[in-house]
């Protein structure tokens, strides 16, 4: 299994105890975590490491990936990108979120593109598919940049906070991925 993966800008490596400072710094920030489904706000102190643990535990177990998104040039970490598998349907939920200081510079879509292509060439799933709040449309942007299509809205899927939140879904399976150009 893969323990590292490297695209134009981005080392992606499993998650490690180090991270934990970083991630409740960056998934702190009110805006990261407004729009995102599973981070909450204020994220709680000294929580990142049981979340690490779970996170490798799972991918033990085959049951999911987090990858800590750094940036090659430095190291830095900017943000967690993963795989939550159905191991019965061979189906995977694509989840990611970037600190805030790293937005615009299409380090979702880098990192999120390699993990779909992990996903479909070394765990060999027929279907990934993600979710993003309809209020959050650079979410769903970076799924149709990778080849996702949209696959429908489920009205008030989600509580956030003290309201409810609709949902865009999108979906690839095994038979429309196309590889990124210049990968082999």
């Amino acid at each position: 299994m893969t323990e590292v993966m490297i695209t134009a800008r981005l080392i992606l490596r499993a998650l490690e105890l180090r991270d934990a400072e970083a991630i409740e710094t960056l998934a702190g920030d009110k805006e990261v975590a407004d729009t995102t489904l599973g981070i909450p706000h204020p994220y709680p102190a000294g929580s990142a490491p049981a979340f690490i643990r779970a996170r490798r535990e799972a991918a033990a177990g085959g049951d999911g990936y987090s990858f800590a998104v750094t940036l090659d040039s430095d190291g830095a970490f900017i943000g967690i990108v993963g795989l939550h598998i159905n191991k019965s349907h061979r189906t995977a939920e694509l989840a990611y979120w970037i600190g805030k200081p790293y937005w615009g510079a299409g380090y979702g879509t880098e990192a999120a593109s390699r993990v779909v292509e992990f996903a479909f060439e070394e765990l060999k799933l027929n279907r990934v598919f993600a979710a993003a709040m309809t209020r959050n449309p650079a979410s769903y942007r970076v799924m149709e940049k990778i080849g996702m299509k949209h696959e429908g809205v489920l009205r008030q899927h989600i509580r956030k906070g003290e309201g409810y939140e609709d949902l865009r879904y999108y979906g690839l399976l095994q038979s429309d991925f196309r590889r990124p150009e210049g990968r082999s």
